[in-house]
């Protein structure tokens, strides 16, 4: 399943931090603090993205007593997916973020 790039205007720069973001998440809390990249649209919905996914995924962990860990390899995907400018889609949480107009 193939996804289009989110915009030509995504650099090499901004790929590689979205895709930091989803791999160690204090990058992405980093980028949210970094005035150049919080204005970069890609850096920002990623980051927002990845920090949320975070929170979900450990919860899910937590409830299911170190079973939903295993979703953390996930990641692992959508980082690939930043690093290819693809727009990330995370069921719930994608549209969740847009609609908070947090991304």
């Amino acid at each position: 399943m193939s996804q289009e790039p989110m915009s030509p205007e995504i650099t090499s720069d901004d790929k590689l931090w979205a895709m930091l973001g989803y791999l160690i998440p204090i990058i992405a809390l980093v980028a949210l603090f970094m005035e150049d990249k919080k204005n970069r649209p890609y850096v920002k919905f990623n980051a927002v993205q990845s920090l949320v996914a975070t929170v979900v995924l450990s919860i899910l962990s937590t409830v299911t007593c170190g079973f939903g860990a295993v979703l953390f390899l996930i990641m692992l995907w959508w980082a690939y997916q930043a690093y290819q400018g693809q727009d990330v889609k995370i069921p719930m949480i994608s549209d969740f973020i847009r609609n908070q107009g947090w991304g």
